[in-house]
């Protein structure tokens, strides 16, 4: 296999990035640019881990990550290749690190609110959870180069991951520490609605109040079906669009920042 440009890249260890999604981010660009083609080999672990100076479980959550978005596939003996888009993906996997990072813009989440709560009544009936169970909810906003873009609110069952804290929700992506206790995500359902943002909403967002935006809410499964993520977040309208493509095999939809 000729040199691969991904072995020339270089990871930053002061930033707030995880490696492994700086990692994914960089592979990202590299298949949106075309530098990447449909059946292209990747480096392997070990090349990685060589080139790169990171360890073989960041470069194999790497590459997870990437398997699970479907943008890559592991064949037993021979390596991992460029997917083909058009081929039903096993699963889902967001993560707004990757999302931005793969832009090449640089992500960042303030921390408003953490705690234990028990939800309301109408919160359980969507997490499909027993009343009177205890769960993280916290809210962030998140940034894009510096700027405020989603002002999120997530809920999680605290027995998913009995031990988290404010500290690691403002030093670690939430779904890297699930992905270390066997927790990822299969499917997943959106919604999206127009609203117009009140003054404390829009305050957090940096935009004035009765700015447009728009609401979104995803309920998250693992692959045996259960709901363990419930997120209810504003993103702002001057910042976003969702382009539609439609063809024969069905509908997708893609998130654009500006």
């Amino acid at each position: 296999m000729e040199h691969n440009a991904i072995l020339d890249s270089k990871l930053s260890l002061s930033s707030n990035i995880p490696l492994y999604a700086q990692l994914v981010g960089i592979i990202k660009r590299e298949i949106s640019s075309g530098a990447l083609k449909i059946g292209d080999l990747l480096p392997s672990e070990a090349e990685l881990c060589r080139a790169l100076d990171i360890s073989r479980n960041t470069a194999r959550q790497a590459i997870g990550e990437l398997e699970d978005e479907g943008l890559v596939v592991r064949k037993r003996g021979k390596g991992t290749f460029v997917a083909d888009p058009n081929n039903n993906r096993r699963g889902v996997r967001y993560s707004f690190t990757t999302e931005v990072s793969s832009l090449g813009k640089t992500p960042s989440s303030t921390l408003v609110d953490f705690g234990v709560v028990i939800p309301t009544r109408a919160i359980c009936q969507r997490m499909d959870l027993q009343e009177g169970t205890p769960v993280y909810c916290f809210t962030r906003v998140r940034n894009v180069d510096g700027e405020p873009l989603i002002l999120e609110t997530s809920y999680y069952p605290q027995y998913i991951y009995p031990n988290l804290t404010r500290e690691m929700v403002q030093t670690h992506s939430f779904y890297s520490l699930l992905y270390h206790v066997g927790i990822t995500p299969f499917s997943a359902e959106d919604s999206y609605e127009s609203v117009i943002l009140d003054a404390p909403r829009a305050s957090l967002l940096g935009v004035e109040p009765g700015s447009c935006a728009f609401y979104h809410q995803r309920r998250t499964r693992t692959e045996d079906g259960r709901i363990y993520e419930y997120t209810r977040s504003y993103i702002r309208g001057d910042r976003v669009r969702l382009d539609v493509h439609m063809q024969k095999s069905g509908m997708s939809f893609t998130r654009i920042i500006d």
